[in-house]
């Protein structure tokens, strides 16, 4: 059974190639890609394998890319370093996917679901790629308008290190210290944002990843985090999010 992998990070490629080999040794990995570009090329000259593990968002564009100019495709076990927030509607497509830092029984789990679906002519069922594309492809907010005095400005979300509820109030903070009140409430803000970039870590902040500049144990297995600019107040990740926070950062 030969497979291929698409991973544009070297250590997460032999890392996950490795793992493959302990897990299901009669799959043989022919190449290990880390790019469109290479993936198009190495598919158009080579017979189609049986698995393939496609990393979604790769340096020059989206693993979907690839797919789009194979007719019919073999099956694909998704990798990915969205949280899960971002991912939790991907079960029903391809075979599986697997959450960066892959672990090592998620991946035993996909391999046994990929060989219990393997159809006589060795494809699985991927109807809802599309779907899956178009969640991925989705386009997040670029930038707020903020009313200061009597005009408005705008800001760029590359601007802003971290969003606060303060006195009833969401507060958007700027790297550069400014801060202003906006029109909206923190789970619109999760809905809006791009969660490659932001992290609901409780009820109160939403952060961006520049923004975090030490991460600290706190009891009861939490997190304590300094962010730039400074808050005057302890910033904790909470229990039940924390998990996905050391996801988020690949910790």
């Amino acid at each position: 059974m030969r497979a291929v992998i698409v991973e544009d990070e070297e250590f997460a490629s032999k890392r996950l190639a490795q793992l493959v080999g302990e897990l299901a040794p009669e799959i043989e990995i022919e190449a290990r890609l880390n790019s469109v570009e290479s993936g198009a090329k190495w598919f158009k000259k080579n017979e189609l394998p049986d698995l393939v593990f496609l990393d979604i968002q790769l340096n020059d564009g989206y693993g979907f890319d690839i797919l789009d100019d194979i007719e019919d495709h073999p099956p694909v076990i998704f990798t990915t370093a969205y949280n899960e927030f971002a991912i939790r509607g991907f079960k029903y497509n391809g075979v599986d996917y697997l959450l960066k830092p892959i672990v090592k029984m998620d991946l035993k789990a996909a391999l046994e679901k990929f060989k219990k679906n393997v159809t006589r002519n060795g494809h699985t069922h991927t109807d809802n790629l599309e779907h899956l594309k178009q969640l991925f492809h989705k386009e997040y907010k670029h930038r707020f308008m903020v009313k200061v005095g009597n005009q408005f400005r705008s800001f760029n979300v590359e601007d802003i290190a971290y969003f606060k509820s303060q006195d009833g109030l969401i507060c958007l903070q700027t790297h550069s210290g400014q801060s202003y009140p906006i029109e909206y409430t923190i789970d619109q803000l999760e809905n809006i944002l791009n969660p490659i970039h932001f992290f609901r870590i409780n009820r109160k902040f939403m952060v961006s990843v520049k923004a975090v500049v030490e991460i600290h144990s706190y009891f009861n297995s939490r997190l304590l985090l300094k962010l730039l600019p400074m808050v005057d107040e302890q910033v904790i990740v909470s229990r039940e999010r924390t998990t996905n926070f050391k996801k988020w950062l690949d910790m």
